[in-house]
């Protein structure tokens, strides 16, 4: 094959993400450097965060160019290499986004060890969806056997891991989701303790504070808006919230304007955290490992959401804002050699 097909950021989304926001083009195959392999894609990832990107404001990223491969996590295997510490066939996980093909620096790249769990797993579980959660509530949330944790959009790929987490220490666990179904899964088959639906709920802080009679301990923030002001409300002395995302207000046209948190935070000497994957970079070897020994333990299950075909990668990233998906969201671009 001579083509390489890619997906560019055509223009920027204007409140929610839409096709017309993305463009297929053709490319020549790439050629690799000298440090670099070729990569066939086989899966992608398609995760929130990369709305935020879409925009042309300052973060902790910069923004996507547009009329440029999108990046984002992907899965592929070595198809030409000259570098020793890689050989064709090897499978590989890296960044280097949504396209069929990419020559990417060997440095950048981690060798997958599929006897250890399934390839697609290095993209949720024990890829950036799987760590996230390991650290934020390592790191901030530190659960304790008896506490109460309260994971918000715990039935996407990082809030399921949190969940669990919490389960493994020993807390009590109350997820929140958006459908019955939803709730219905994590309740029977991951364990946790409550789950409440916030599109039926009618008082999101009275159903806290009746699925939470102790206080809210660990609260592991995905969303933001209204479901977090009324977590907040619930908090105990010495609460730990760590800051995940925002995904209710990923695709508002205006900034978000809710209740002001400070004074809860300092009469409850709570602390409140943001944090990046990008900053436990040393320690992924040390997550990945713990998180691997779980899910062969039977401590800690995920679940996979695969959407088949190139083509369609797009649509699987707008299906993350309408709650299509049931843990990790991922696109299968073909099979391994």
């Amino acid at each position: 094959m001579s083509v390489n097909k890619q997906i560019v950021l055509a223009s920027r989304p204007e409140g929610a993400p839409s096709k017309e926001n993305f463009e297929f083009v053709e490319a020549s195959l790439p050629e690799p450097e000298a440090g670099q392999v070729l990569v066939r894609t086989l899966y992608l990832s398609v995760d929130p965060y990369m709305r935020g990107r879409m925009k042309d404001t300052k973060s902790y990223a910069p923004p996507y160019a547009l009329n440029e491969v999108i990046k984002g996590g992907a899965i592929g295997q070595v198809v030409e290499s000259s570098e020793p510490n890689l050989r064709k066939g090897d499978l590989v996980t890296g960044m280097w986004g949504w396209q069929q093909y990419a020559a990417v620096n060997t440095t950048d790249l981690s060798l997958i060890d599929s006897d250890e769990a399934p390839i697609t797993a290095y993209l949720g579980a024990l890829g950036l969806t799987g760590l996230t959660a390991y650290f934020g509530m390592e790191d901030i949330g530190k659960p304790k056997d008896g506490e109460t944790v309260v994971v918000s959009g715990a039935a996407g790929a990082v809030g399921m891991i949190a969940g669990q987490i919490g389960k493994i220490v020993g807390a009590r666990v109350v997820g929140i989701a958006g459908s019955d179904d939803k709730c219905t899964y994590l309740k029977e088959k991951l364990g946790f303790d409550v789950v409440l639906n916030y599109k039926t709920e009618q008082d999101m802080s009275a159903a806290i504070e009746k699925a939470c009679p102790d206080g809210v301990d660990v609260y592991f923030d995905n969303v933001g808006g209204d479901i977090s002001d009324a977590v907040l409300r619930h908090i105990n002395r010495n609460a730990r919230i760590p800051l995940c995302g925002q995904i209710s207000s990923y695709n508002l046209e205006k900034p978000d304007i809710g209740m002001r948190p400070q004074t809860l935070l300092l009469t409850n000497t709570a602390l409140m955290k943001g944090f990046l994957l990008g900053d436990y970079t040393k320690s992924f070897k040390e997550g990945r490992a713990k998180l691997a020994k779980w899910i062969q333990e039977g401590k800690l299950q995920y679940e996979e959401n695969i959407v088949d075909g190139f083509e369609r990668t797009p649509e699987a990233f707008i299906g993350l804002f309408s709650g299509d998906n049931l843990g990790k969201q991922l696109v299968k671009v073909a099979d391994p050699e």
